[in-house]
Formats: structure tokens, C-alpha cells, sequence
């Protein structure tokens, strides 16, 4: 862990967030979900100097999205050095991953607590995943096979697959959906192969059908503001 950083963090905010009091003296920074809009904006918050710590607030529709958003282009210009912290307006697969807490009591944690450092989820389109992930058919289900590591989860049809990162090792584990009770295997990388695989990343789903698809961990960990 390291000590929470007594300069200003920068804030980045969902275009449709409602950000907390305790930033209403901070700059705020507005992004949409688009490459280019997410690409401006992180470079514009990891821009100064003496920030060590990006805040983001994210909205009321696909909140994880955002977050993910910002981790992916800190990933790619290789600012994984700067700390992030996490404003979620209600409960996510993000803030139940990494037990975090939502509302007035995140903004609160992000502005005084401290960052663990954990394994950092991405797949091969270089986007990252912070709460859930799924796979499916574009019309139902799909056919095709899935390994966790080197062991299969499924081989023939499935209607989905579902990978989520962890905050322990090795990182990443996936799923088939079951009812009562979903068996969930953990590795280092989630690969899956079959026809016209529809990838879903923390609530948006990807234009185009896929013949295969990767989520693993990535070479370097990142660091989150945990409780």
C-alpha cells in the first residue's frame, strides 16, 4: 500500500454524474465514453505534475464503463503509476469485485485513502474490465469453447460466458451463468474461440461480432483506493 498524497487529486466525471461536495472545489473534467473524448481527458488530468491520484465519479448509466474507460489510456500511455479512486453513484460489479463503497462514503475514501496495488484485467483489444464481462451469440447462443489457463469451461454451445477480474491472484475467472449456482474457475487469462461472439465489457457491447476473444492479465498491476 502506499500513503494517500497530499496534493489535489484530478477528478474525471461521466457526463452525467453528480459529483460529490467534497470535489466542489476541484476542477472537474467531463468525459463521455467515446475513444477520443476518454483519450483528452485523461491526458488532460495526468497532465500535471504533482497529481498522483485520479478520481472517477461515474454516472447513473454504466457507471464501470467509465472507470474502465480511464484505466484503458492510462494503461496505454503507461501512467499506471497514478493512483485511482472510485465514485460510484449505487452499487456496481466494479465496487462488489473490489469492495468498495458507493455514494458520499466513496467520495469520502477517495479523497483520504489509501491504494493497493492488484492485477490489472484487459483484453485483446487493449480494454480494460474493472467489474464484469460477458460473452454471447449475436442471436442467442454461440458455439465455440472457452479455456481458463489451461482448463476448459466449455466446448460446443453456450447462451454465455461471463469473466470478471479479482483482487487477489491470479486475477481473472470466468463462468458459465447457472441458476442456483455458478462455479467460477480463476487463472491468469480467460480465451475464448467460436463464431460471431458478441463481447459485452462492463455494460457496453462491442458493435461487431468476434471469432475470439482474450481477457488476461496484463503485464503491469495497477492502483486503486481500497477501503
Amino acid at each position: 500500500m502506499t500513503a494517500p498524497s497530499p496534493a489535489r487529486p484530478a477528478v474525471i466525471a461521466a457526463s452525467d454524474a453528480t459529483v460529490p461536495a467534497d470535489f466542489a472545489d476541484f476542477p472537474v473534467i467531463r468525459t463521455s465514453l467515446s475513444r477520443d473524448d476518454m483519450r483528452a481527458s485523461v491526458a488532460k488530468a495526468a497532465a500535471p505534475l504533482d497529481v498522483v491520484r485520479v478520481v472517477v465519479v461515474g454516472g447513473t448509466e454504466t457507471p464501470d464503463a467509465v472507470l474502465a474507460g480511464v484505466v484503458s489510456r492510462l494503461m496505454i500511455a503507461e501512467r499506471l503509476d497514478l493512483e485511482v479512486a472510485y465514485v460510484a453513484p449505487a452499487a456496481t460489479p466494479a465496487t462488489r469485485v473490489y469492495g468498495l463503497p458507493h455514494g458520499d462514503d466513496a467520495a469520502s475514501l477517495a479523497l483520504g485513502g489509501t491504494a493497493s496495488t492488484l492485477p490489472l484485467i484487459r483484453d485483446d483489444a487493449a480494454a480494460v474490465v474493472v467489474g464484469e464481462a460477458s460473452l454471447r451469440g449475436a442471436d442467442g447462443e454461440f458455439t465455440g469453447e472457452t479455456y481458463v489457463d489451461n482448463e476448459r469451461l466449455f466446448s460446443g454451445t453456450s447462451r454465455e460466458v461471463r469473466i470478471r477480474p479479482t483482487a487477489h491472484e491470479p486475477g481473472v475467472e470466468g463462468a458459465l451463468p447457472r441458476r442456483f449456482r455458478t462455479r467460477w474457475i480463476a487463472g491468469r487469462a480467460v480465451q475464448t474461440g467460436g463464431i460471431d461472439i458478441v463481447v459485452e465489457r462492463d455494460g457496453v457491447r462491442a458493435p461487431r461480432p468476434v471469432p475470439r476473444s482474450t481477457f488476461y492479465r496484463h503485464a503491469d498491476d495497477w492502483k486503486l483506493v481500497r477501503p
